[in-house]
C-alpha cells in the first residue's frame, strides 16, 4: 500500500448496496456514502449543512456479500479504504474521470444506532457459515471458538 491514498469516511448509504458476481464467481458489491459536513453557526445559533461529498464505494469477495446482506438505504457507516481515480472515455468520445474507494473495512456506525454483531465461522478452505454463532458451540475446552 505504498503511496496509496488511504481514506476514512463516515456517512450514510445513498441506495441499497448492489451485489453482483464476476465470471469467475467472486462476488462484487458497489454502494454510495454520503457524508455531509455540520456546523454550528454562532451567529443564527443553529447548525447548518455544509456541501456533501459523495463517494462510490467498491467491496469484493466475502465482505461484499456481507455488505449486501448487512447494510440498507440509509445506514449510517465508518469506511475506510484506497481512493482511486478511474479515468474512461464516453462513446461520444468525451473524457471523464471520477474517484471511487477500494474498500478495505466497513462497518455500521453505532453514533445513533445499535448493532447486533454475528461472527462468521470457517472451516478448512470453506467459505464462512452465515448466521452460525462461533460462540455458541462446544469447541471441547477452554479456548476460544477462533
Amino acid at each position: 500500500m505504498a503511496n496509496e491514498t488511504v481514506l476514512t469516511l463516515v456517512g450514510n448509504l445513498t441506495a441499497d448496496p448492489e451485489l453482483r458476481f464476476t465470471p469467475t464467481g467472486a462476488a462484487l458489491c458497489r454502494f454510495s456514502v454520503a457524508s455531509t459536513p455540520r456546523q454550528f453557526d454562532k451567529g443564527t445559533g443553529a447548525w447548518t449543512d455544509g456541501a456533501p461529498l459523495y463517494m462510490n464505494c467498491t467491496v469484493w469477495r466475502d465482505m461484499a456479500e456481507n455488505v449486501a446482506n448487512s447494510l440498507v438505504k440509509g445506514s449510517r457507516v465508518v469506511v475506510t479504504g484506497r481512493l482511486k481515480l478511474n479515468q474512461w472515455t464516453t462513446p461520444e468520445g468525451d473524457k471523464r474521470q471520477g474517484f471511487q474507494l477500494d474498500v478495505d473495512d466497513v462497518g455500521a456506525s453505532l453514533r445513533y444506532a445499535t448493532a447486533q454483531v454475528k461472527k462468521l465461522t470457517r472451516s478448512a478452505g470453506q467459505p464462512p457459515a452465515v448466521g452460525e454463532d462461533a460462540w455458541a458451540s462446544d469447541n471441547g475446552g477452554d479456548e476460544p471458538p477462533f
